[in-house]
């Protein structure tokens, strides 16, 4: 009998994502909102990354690792939204196998690229904040080349063979995905096999890559605050502070979400929670990073006025 249902389920060549069946009615609001959220995602981060491209004064670590930020939001965002967006308009809910496993592949790899970018910006962060003397040779135009080199071309080493391993599991009659994508619980979830041994590779590749990075993140601002509470004034505290405070508030969101996430046992899954997290992790912080970081940065605010132009005759090409 077992072997009769791993022949039935190991043909899966397709699968339903669900999205958001169980709300029908919404389903035309939920078309207009996150297509709205995506425009604003794809305007803002690209506003971002050609205004530090345009203007030369921008040209300095921090705002190099941002607009590689940039780039990092529009892009693992868009194997997520585009797909969903077309699922909303057309009902038309069907995924192929390949498609699906692609889709998780660069979804991880974009995540571990994420997790690694804000540890070296935070690194960035201690290095000023710190060693301010040492800082333009700690953190050369070389220097940063290679960091971002290792952390686009390494994070997407770990993906691979972890999609490849969760592609080789047998699924059950029932293809339907209760998701918005192809995530890894979801999946997990609907697999018929024994998934002991990818949960427990999943816990060490969130142990190393997660918590690795989040360890990084934690020690550079244990640092940070240390020396900024042994800076006498008032003032000078402040104005140090104010430096990093916008990546600490996306470093709490990202993480906050992505740990509660992905670093639980499987039999804790809930569709309507990890639906929910998924949203905040994978579309609001990619929506909302621009506005952290430039709100109150008017030295980018200063350049994007100045570039307005230029950006206007760059997007109408």
């Amino acid at each position: 009998m077992e072997e009769l249902t791993a022949t039935n389920t190991s043909h899966t060549i397709q699968f339903t994502i669900l999205c958001f069946s169980d709300l029908p009615h919404l389903q035309l609001p939920f078309f207009i909102i996150f297509l709205t959220i995506y425009l604003n995602i794809i305007f803002g981060n690209t506003a971002v990354f050609l205004t530090i491209v345009f203007d030369s004064h921008l040209h300095t670590p921090m705002y190099i690792f941002l607009s590689n930020l940039s780039v990092l939001d529009i892009s693992y965002t868009s194997t997520i939204l585009p797909n969903l967006i077309f699922m909303l308009s057309t009902k038309h809910k069907i995924i192929s196998r390949i498609q699906c496993f692609t889709q998780l592949f660069f979804f991880l790899g974009f995540t571990c690229t994420e997790m690694t970018l804000l540890a070296v910006m935070a690194y960035d962060r201690y290095v000023a904040i710190c060693h301010p003397l040492h800082y333009t040779l700690m953190m050369s135009p070389s220097t940063c080349l290679v960091m971002l080199i290792v952390i686009w071309m390494v994070t997407f080493l770990e993906p691979i063979s972890f999609t490849v391993l969760v592609s080789q599991l047998y699924f059950c009659s029932t293809n339907e995905i209760d998701h918005f994508f192809c995530d890894l619980n979801p999946l997990l979830k609907l697999s018929c096999s024994d998934t002991t041994h990818v949960n427990m590779i999943s816990y060490i590749l969130g142990v190393l890559v997660g918590m690795g990075t989040f360890g990084l993140t934690s020690v550079s601002y244990v640092y940070i605050v240390n020396n900024i509470m042994n800076i006498q004034s008032v003032a000078g505290r402040h104005k140090t502070f104010s430096t990093c405070v916008s990546h600490l508030t996306s470093v709490l969101l990202f993480y906050g979400t992505t740990l509660s996430l992905y670093m639980r046992p499987t039999s804790m899954y809930s569709p309507k929670q990890d639906k929910f997290y998924s949203l905040l992790y994978a579309i609001l912080i990619p929506l909302l990073n621009p506005i952290i970081y430039t709100l109150k940065n008017k030295q980018f605010k200063d350049a994007f006025q100045k570039n307005s132009i230029r950006f206007l005759y760059f997007l109408s090409r």
